[in-house]
């Protein structure tokens, strides 16, 4: 064995074991196969209002609540069997473990992926895989800057109860991906299972999404910050449909050195989405998904001597419902008990890279709250986090 010294990323490893080759394998500049396992531990001790993120009734919204969880704990492998034949598997809990938790979560598969590379211009990759149009939807936990994500990573995308019935932003099916002119020019296709479950209907339509995106300087890799190292800046647009869904969008990111202490971290987005305006249509998630627009913007500043990153995060998710999205409310109440904000800020320190790091944050989340009188209300919520990582890839 032998450690790897390369930042963790999502397919990055620490550890590396050798596959048992032929003699053929042995002779001199043959590719010979390899396989990597490494882990990713997320826990927290979090002091935060019952309203922020829940429907808790009001009379107990605002009370603070203090817990310590682990609701991170990912195995990751992954494969080399050839130099264009890739496999890439990881695990995660069923549930986090804390209070209210179940203290004997078992795993899951999060990720099963095999890739071929036929050239850089194409790449096809086929199991369940992150999916989606913005480049927020496809950063891995590992390599955020901010201290977790929100709605805007994966919406309507998280469990087999929503409404696109998927796995924590994870779907399954085929995607072609490359790049042109040197890779800057990247692209993704993908066709996906999405919803399997459509009143009525015995065929179910494919989920296609799409992205294309512009690299002016190197090559994104998409972290959440390069740490003070490299030069990027990133144009990107998408789009994600099934049925009556439409989700298109476009981001950016730029990641650069800013004076001399350290380096500038922007990255932001903005999408439209809707489940249709018809009920009644085949395929329909009209009144699944509301029409609205999501925003999303991050800027962060790393000082590369005492490896300390301030950073602040805004996100938005404007609800602008048509009549026949709301069911019995209207459409005024219903975008106002959907709509809401979040804003705040953290400091990181970044002892070990992504190895091991330490993020404190206070976030606050406004949403509209139906009062006993019917009338609906913004209320705040706030989180305070510390959150420990460690990354032994």
């Amino acid at each position: 064995m032998k450690l790897n010294k390369k930042i963790c990323t999502g397919l990055s490893i620490l550890l590396t074991v050798p596959f048992t080759v032929s003699a053929q394998d042995t002779i001199s500049n043959q590719f010979k196969p390899y396989f990597h396992a490494g882990l990713l531990m997320h826990t927290y001790v979090g002091y935060q209002q019952k309203g922020f993120g829940s429907s808790s009734p009001m009379e107990s919204a605002g009370t603070w609540d203090l817990d310590a969880t682990l609701y991170r704990a990912r195995i990751m492998t992954e494969a080399h069997l050839s130099s264009k034949d890739y496999i890439f598997l990881e695990t995660e809990l069923t549930s986090s473990l804390g209070p209210g938790g179940d203290k004997a979560a078992s795993i899951k598969i999060l990720d099963a992926q095999y890739d071929h590379t036929f050239s850089d211009a194409l790449r096809l990759s086929a199991g369940k895989m992150l999916v989606s149009h913005t480049r927020n939807g496809l950063q891995t936990a590992s390599t955020l800057m901010v201290n977790d994500f929100t709605y805007f990573q994966y919406p309507y995308n998280m469990s087999s109860e929503s409404p696109l019935q998927n796995d924590l932003g994870r779907d399954v099916g085929i995607n072609l991906s490359g790049g042109c002119l040197k890779n800057k020019l990247k692209y993704r296709i993908g066709a996906f299972d999405g919803r399997r479950e459509f009143e009525g209907e015995e065929k179910k339509p494919l989920r296609f999404i799409g992205r294309l995106e512009y690299n002016f300087l190197d090559i994104d890799l998409y972290s959440g910050t390069n740490l003070g190292e490299g030069k990027t800046f990133t144009l990107a647009g998408g789009f994600d449909t099934q049925g009556t869904y439409v989700a298109a969008g476009a981001d950016a990111y730029l990641d650069h050195p800013l004076g001399a202490a350290g380096s500038l971290t922007v990255n932001a987005g903005w999408s439209y989405i809707t489940g249709g305006n018809d009920p009644e249509k085949k395929y329909s998630f009209a009144e699944m998904i509301p029409a609205q627009n999501t925003q999303l913007l991050e800027i962060g500043y790393y000082f590369k001597s005492c490896k300390l990153q301030p950073w602040i995060r805004y996100e938005r998710q404007d609800v602008n419902a048509k009549s026949n999205q709301t069911g019995s409310l209207s459409t005024g109440d219903f975008d106002k008990l959907n709509t809401s904000t979040v804003f705040g800020g953290g400091l990181n320190y970044f002892f070990n890279d992504y190895k091991t790091n330490l993020k404190l944050s206070y976030v606050a989340m406004t949403k509209g709250v139906a009062k006993e009188t019917g009338e609906i209300e913004n209320k705040t919520y706030g989180q305070l986090w510390v959150q420990l990582q460690l990354c032994l890839f």
